[in-house]
């Protein structure tokens, strides 16, 4: 249900930059403002669809999604604004930073999880996070297609919104799942 309730992945920006570079700017904006929402929208949806079953912190899941996605995006434009020189120098490093960064938040939950994961349960919950996915890319798909039908390059747009729904922020729901269930 996390899966769900979260902001989508940068992932598609780059997935819609190498397959469709004109659209790029749509896909930032999307990702971007669902990033912007994420605050307030994830622990209201969480409390919309887990509450029944389960308590939802909702103040500690605002402050955990200031802390993870708020307070890096926010110092990182303030450094940007006032320090330009000095995060230009550091932009060659981001890259690789970024990717071992990125592997440290998937490797260090999943091998403190790993017996959970690798349990039948744990297997069952992975195949339905691929089942999510799969099918939030195929209704992106065709919905948009269905919708934007006349749009001149409907497929380059259906491609871009299949991205947007179907790459969703694992790691911000692992994070919170760790954190609060």
């Amino acid at each position: 249900m996390l899966v769900s309730c979260v902001s989508g992945a940068q992932l598609s920006n780059y997935a819609t930059f190498f397959t469709d570079p004109p659209l790029a700017p749509l896909s930032i904006v999307m990702t971007s403002l669902s990033t912007a929402t994420v605050v307030f929208v994830t622990p209201m949806l969480s409390l919309l669809l887990i509450g029944k079953r389960l308590p939802v912190d909702v103040v500690g899941m605002v402050s955990s999604i200031l802390q993870i996605v708020i307070a890096p995006i926010t110092a990182g434009l303030l450094l940007n604004r006032l320090f330009p020189r000095l995060c230009e120098a550091m932009r060659p490093f981001l890259p690789p930073l970024s990717v071992l960064d990125t592997a440290c938040c998937v490797g260090v939950p999943l091998a403190i999880n790993i017996n959970s994961v690798l349990s039948p349960f744990g297997l069952t919950v992975s195949l339905l996070i691929v089942a999510f996915h799969l099918s939030a890319f195929i209704a992106g798909y065709f919905l948009s297609g269905s919708l934007f039908h006349k749009t001149p390059d409907v497929k380059a747009l259906q491609r871009t919104l299949s991205f947007e729904t179907g790459m969703q922020s694992n790691l911000s729901a692992l994070a919170l799942a760790n954190r609060f269930f």
